[in-house]
């Protein structure tokens, strides 16, 4: 099928060079989803805090503010950058917020822990990522024909998993601190002299992740052109609010794309949801350190890697739509799992004290989200290229941020207020359920190659 674009070709070389530089955002960003938000920071948050009970409850309302705020202003910004604006520019600004954000998350020292500041510093830091995101996903379909698109989308989310992979080691190695022994993971002391006693190894996440993003994103500065760019029209906010007011007046009669949005904005979600808990869960629930969740958080990031690089192949040959099925009915399966796994049971068969049994259906809970969350992030954006209109592609990314977030508070905010309520961290996980379910009972309603196909 030819690509729908009016872009003119690229001679193969620059087309590679801007594949690889599109490449290096996802391992760039990365970091801020391994090493923040799931397998580093918000453990030790937890540990800051001591109880697993509140600090889930609080990363919970806290994420879900951040969520509050993508999902208001990412539609709008998607529409102005269509209307009338260089895309690189927007992600120029956005990945400023990315490290300002990140770089903070040093201050968030024990002994004079600000639970807010650090909130606050954290959602800037995501709603950085959140919205540069927007606009390097629509460059997607500038970058081949639609056939090739699921490929190109799975090889960039596998590339991407290993930066994080690269830099979760890093930090294991060379810093993350146990918080009973002082040393690393391989029994080093916190690298350039840092000084355990104040987990300034472990805070070192922050800066990390910030210097990784700015040195990692000169490629994709280098090599990517936005060849939608154009001057802004005058009056292009106001052009941008009207064009998006008529997109989403017509969105109900674009069964497929309307029925599309609606289920992703279920699943992934959910998704979100275990990616920003997995870690918390782990260290409240089965009483895990940092350094084991930084191990966890190895092992599902390979998965990662591999099933993205797999998936891209799946989605190129079958579609998107048949892989995000299949992850979907995965992902409920883990769900439900998580919920029945303590320090005591497993599945609701106990199990003896000191049995590392939790420990390993975790660990292997933790390789299927990996798998399944690779693949069905990656197959869900080349869905969303299939299911947009070409012409408004960067405003499509943003309603599918919008989807991505308008439950994005509603999935943290109901496993803090549940935790809360039940005071039990399994119990709190359990709205993922119905959330995963939501986005499959969803899903037929979405035509494989959109409303063009009908």
């Amino acid at each position: 099928m030819a690509q729908d674009t009016d872009i003119p070709a690229l001679d193969p070389r620059a087309l590679r060079k801007r594949i690889w530089g599109w490449f290096f955002f996802d391992w760039a960003s990365q970091p801020y989803n391994t090493l923040l938000i799931t397998f580093i920071f918000a453990p030790y948050v937890k540990e800051l805090i001591g109880d697993g009970t509140t600090a889930q409850a609080a990363w919970g309302l806290g994420i879900g503010a951040a969520g509050v705020v993508i999902a208001v202003l990412a539609p709008v910004l998607g529409a102005l950058a269509d209307t009338g604006g260089n895309r690189l520019r927007w992600i120029w600004l956005f990945s400023v917020l990315y490290v300002i954000g990140s770089g903070m998350l040093w201050f968030a020292a024990p002994g004079d822990f600000n639970l807010i500041a650090t909130l606050v510093f954290f959602a800037i830091g995501m709603i950085g990522m959140e919205f540069a995101t927007i606009f390097t996903n629509a460059m997607l379909p500038d970058l081949g024909p639609r056939a090739a698109i699921g490929r190109i989308s799975g090889n960039g989310w596998a590339f991407g998993y290993v930066g994080g992979l690269i830099s979760l080691l890093i930090m294991m190695v060379f810093f993350a601190e146990s918080a009973v022994t002082g040393k690393t993971f391989v029994g080093l002391a916190p690298a350039f002299g840092l000084d355990s006693a104040t987990r300034e190894g472990t805070r070192f996440v922050g800066p990390l992740t910030a210097v990784w993003y700015v040195v990692f994103m000169i490629p994709f500065f280098l090599y990517v052109r936005d060849p939608r760019a154009k001057p802004a029209p005058r009056g292009a906010l106001a052009k941008a609010l009207r064009d998006l007011r008529a997109t989403l007046v017509r969105l109900p009669q674009s069964r497929s794309l309307f029925a599309y949005l609606a289920s992703s904005m279920f699943y992934r979600d959910a998704l979100n949801g275990m990616y920003a808990f997995g870690g918390i869960y782990a260290a409240g629930v089965l009483g895990w350190s940092v350094v084991d969740v930084g191990v966890f958080g190895i092992l599902a990031i390979i998965s990662g890697a591999v099933f993205a690089w797999l998936g891209g192949m799946a989605d190129s040959r079958f579609g998107p739509k048949p892989v995000i099925t299949v992850c979907i009915v995965i992902l409920t399966i883990v769900a439900i799992a998580m919920v029945l796994i303590s320090r005591s049971s497993v599945l609701g068969i106990a199990v003896p004290p000191g049995s590392i049994l939790p420990d390993v259906v975790f660990y292997i809970i933790g390789v299927v989200v990996g798998a399944a969350g690779g693949v069905i992030q990656s197959a869900s954006r080349t869905m969303m290229v299939r299911q947009a209109d070409p012409a408004r592609m960067t405003e499509a990314f943003g309603l599918y941020a919008l989807s991505g977030k308008a439950t994005s508070f509603i999935a943290p905010t109901l496993i803090g207020i549940t935790t809360y309520v039940t005071g039990s961290q399994q119990m709190g996980i359990s709205p993922l359920i119905g959330l995963f379910v939501l986005g499959l009972i969803l899903l037929p309603w979405v035509k494989p190659d959109g409303d063009r196909a009908a």
